[in-house]
């Protein structure tokens, strides 16, 4: 039975019923009825057809459908972008495939070579299917093969040449004027068929806003990849947001993967400060894992009886004026037992208060085990066996929880009696505060395993919350990456108060003025496509930044084929196309319903 059988049986039978029992034989008309009744039923029989849309055989042979790889990568140096797009024209109906962006050009401006959803799609329309690339595919694994078996390829590599790259470039988003960054370079070197690049003369060059501030040379130009790290003072930036440019010197054949951007903020006072008074355990323990896993610079201070305030990184003394400084320009602020009134005047946008006792409340001493963790931001950290945690020394009497306020933690003594909160949280106005009212934390980081990572992962997560709070300055939304490569969209995430929402932008760079809207979608996160260069933004709502978008792509880089050419298995003569691509089933139903309005006026129906 054929692939049209089984609709077409269906089709007829239904039109049929259908038709007789708008014409049913008692009528009057007798059998005049017979062509109006025959004239509805055609054109049913063709409605139903056409929802069901069957595969005809015998069609005219579908023309191919060429999907063009229009990636950085066929117009880099040695590329063949030129060549591809008249080979792919020549073949059939060209798409251009590479990334997700909503660009209808027709030049090779995509920031990624993937094929796996384009060729899934192509293959729904049943034709003949043309890929032409350069063979530098980021998912070839992921090609159904049932598709790749039906699918022609015609690879046009791009020509080998020497080439040296920065494909790496790690340094602090954030740090301060007195702090030295480590700055982290991925190199990556192809030899040509023509020999190397010049033996001893590259170079890494750090520049900011075309001012060169730091050069290291880089030996050897060994083909391969290796990491190369080097200090670069803050002070040398200044106070301020800073575009830092990281480069090759000098440049080569392909200059577009010499150089990396990165956005870095110079602050006069870190961005997480901790206060301590005394200088117990727990402080020493919570600085040095703040340290570890703050994604900002952290600076501690301790204060040590007759010997006043101390800088915890080294017990360098510090003024009463230089901490209360850092304490009011911090964004994260851990104020552990006796600190006075530093929270007040602080902009910190979130406030982590441990108090030891020294402040009033009863101390109780024993042992206190973590029991139930209630459903809070800070659950996943403390979503561990409780019989693995070293019990706490003490804690303090919890006072009445806020309006709104969350638990995250309990503890009981000698694991009986009434569980007592230990880790609290609640807002404060448009300020985050975590309160914690035991000692004997720094028990867990000490054991190691399981419950230093659970020490860990409670310092991260009680962090991340706190520094959730909204930003005046940043505003309702912020970039997801301050910057990124060429051809990749600039993500902003949802920051505000509110539900996420349509929010216009205006941006600006040294050439160019333009208005966006930021359209957020369930997840609060929205993107813009912008083109190489340093663009400020300034929402509408209040709040602006910087982000960049880098020169460099990864489809500059050399990479090795992992699409090979191949001949796609031949369509079958005359092919098969959908009832729906034909003209004549919706020229017939039109006639059959205006045959049967005729005869119904014909026999006095209305």
């Amino acid at each position: 039975m054929t692939p049209i059988a089984i609709p077409l049986a269906a089709a007829v039978v239904l039109a049929l019923g259908l038709a007789a029992a708008a014409y049913p034989p008692q009528d009057v008309v007798g059998r005049r009825r017979l062509v109006p009744a025959a004239c509805r039923a055609v054109a049913l029989l063709l409605l139903f057809l056409l929802i069901a849309d069957p595969l005809l055989p015998g069609g005219r042979a579908a023309r191919p459908l060429v999907l063009l790889d229009a990636s950085l990568s066929l117009a880099a140096a040695g590329g063949q972008w030129p060549a591809a797009r008249e080979s792919a024209f020549a073949r059939g109906d060209v798409r251009l495939v590479g990334d997700g962006s909503p660009r209808v050009d027709t030049a090779a401006t995509r920031g990624a070579s993937r094929l796996a959803a384009a060729l899934r799609g192509a293959a729904a329309t049943n034709r003949p299917i043309v890929v032409v690339t350069d063979g530098e595919v980021e998912d070839a694994a992921d090609i159904d093969q049932s598709v790749l078996r039906r699918t022609g390829v015609v690879v046009l590599p791009r020509e080998p040449a020497a080439d040296a790259a920065l494909t790496g470039l790690e340094l602090p988003e954030r740090t301060t004027v007195g702090d030295t960054m480590a700055v982290s370079a991925e190199v990556t070197i192809h030899a040509g068929p023509d020999g190397a690049l010049p033996p001893d003369s590259l170079g890494l060059e750090v520049s900011v806003a075309g001012r060169r501030v730091l050069r290291r040379p880089l030996g050897p130009a060994v083909p391969g990849r290796r990491r190369v790290e080097f200090p670069l003072p803050a002070a040398v930036l200044g106070p301020g947001v800073h575009v830092v440019q990281v480069a090759i010197v000098p440049g080569d054949r392909e200059p577009r993967d010499d150089a990396r951007l990165r956005l870095v903020t110079v602050t006069a006072t870190p961005g997480a400060v901790v206060l301590a008074q005394p200088g117990d355990w727990d402080a020493r323990f919570l600085y040095r894992a703040l340290r570890d896993v703050a994604a900002l610079p952290v600076r501690g201070f301790v204060h040590l009886g007759p010997g006043g305030w101390r800088r915890m990184e080294d017990l360098r003394p510090a003024s009463a004026a230089e901490v209360a400084r850092a304490a009011a320009g911090a964004d994260l602020l851990v104020l552990k037992g006796r600190t006075g009134s530093f929270a007040s005047g602080s902009r910190a946008r979130g406030i982590l208060r441990w108090p030891s006792g020294e402040e009033g409340g009863a101390a109780l001493g024993g042992d206190w085990y973590v029991g139930a963790v209630g459903v809070s931001p800070l659950a996943g950290a403390l979503a561990v066996p409780t019989e693995s945690l070293p019990p706490l020394a003490r804690l303090l009497d919890a006072a009445e929880a806020p309006p709104g306020g969350w638990t995250a933690a309990t503890a009981q003594a000698g694991r009986r009696g009434t569980p007592r909160p230990i880790i609290s949280g609640h807002l404060d106005g448009r300020r985050r505060e975590v309160v914690v009212r035991a000692d004997g934390l720094w028990r867990w980081a000490f054991r190691g395993g399981l419950a230093e990572q659970a020490y860990r992962s409670l310092v991260a997560s009680a962090a991340t919350w706190l520094l959730a709070a909204p930003d005046s300055g940043v505003g309702v939304a912020r970039p997801v990456r301050a910057v990124v490569q060429r051809g990749q969209p600039t993500r902003f995430a949802w920051a505000g108060d509110s539900v996420a929402g349509d929010t216009p932008v205006r941006l600006e760079s040294d050439s160019t003025r333009r208005t966006d809207t930021l359209r957020f979608d369930g997840s609060g996160r929205a993107e813009i496509w912008l083109e190489p260069g340093i663009w400020r933004y300034r929402l509408a709502a209040g709040g602006g930044g910087t982000v960049a978008v880098e020169e460099y792509s990864d489809e500059w880089v050399v990479r090795p084929v992992t699409l090979p050419a191949r001949a796609g298995e031949s369509a079958p003569a005359g092919g098969r196309e959908p009832l729906r691509t034909r003209w004549w089933p919706y020229l017939l139903a039109v006639l059959a319903l205006g045959a049967e309005w005729w005869w119904r006026r014909r026999l006095g129906f209305r």
